[in-house]
């Protein structure tokens, strides 16, 4: 079934729509707050279709999430007991946020900016972040370095590898697809049975 390749080509047809920079601020803006895809899955294509913008498209990603990460930042500290933290016990994320809450108390700032960096997802840290009453200007500087060095990566190694790179994420993304699947459902089967 070649789902992903569908969806790869959608993809890349938008990525090259008038509006994809605005959509890449947008998505990059609520996925510090609450939206659970990442904005590499735009990013990502947008280089591919436009390399010479590369680093203007890391740039507006950096600032949206920034800003998405600020706007998290007070609602985690206006609105935690009555919003947040009723939306995550529904999403049963509890035991994720018993985490963050440690990483923080362990790490302080730099988990901010760990989780800026990577996969970890960066919205329970903004949110966390408020609720814990982390100086906000050191939260901003964690935030900016950890988001910009990841999407500037991301889009580097993107233009790096052109359109060589596109012919092989264009051959692989079934088989790439089905076996981030694969790891998905292995990960949340192993994790249930060790819980």
């Amino acid at each position: 079934m070649k789902i992903f390749s569908r969806l790869y080509e959608w993809t890349m047809q938008w990525a090259e729509h008038k509006f994809a920079p605005r959509a890449l601020a947008f998505l990059t803006f609520i996925e510090s707050i609450f939206f659970p895809i990442p904005p590499d899955v735009l990013l990502a294509p947008m280089v591919l279709s436009k390399p010479e913008k590369a680093w203007n498209f890391a740039t507006i990603a950096t600032v949206s999430s920034v800003l998405g990460g600020a706007l998290g930042y007070l609602l985690g500290a206006w609105m935690f007991e009555p919003i947040i933290e009723p939306a995550i016990n529904q999403l049963g994320w509890q035991h994720k946020l018993e985490q963050v809450l440690v990483w923080f108390e362990q790490w302080g700032v730099w988990v901010v900016f760990i989780a800026g960096f990577s996969p970890i997802p960066y919205k329970l840290f903004t949110v966390s972040a408020g609720f814990l009453s982390l100086a906000f200007i050191p939260f901003l500087i964690a935030s900016t370095i950890g988001r910009g060095m990841r999407f500037f990566l991301v889009a580097g190694l993107i233009k790096l590898g052109g359109a060589e790179m596109e012919n092989k994420i264009r051959r692989w993304i079934d088989i790439i697809g089905w076996a981030v699947v694969f790891l998905i459902v292995a990960i949340y089967l192993y994790h249930t049975q060790t819980s």
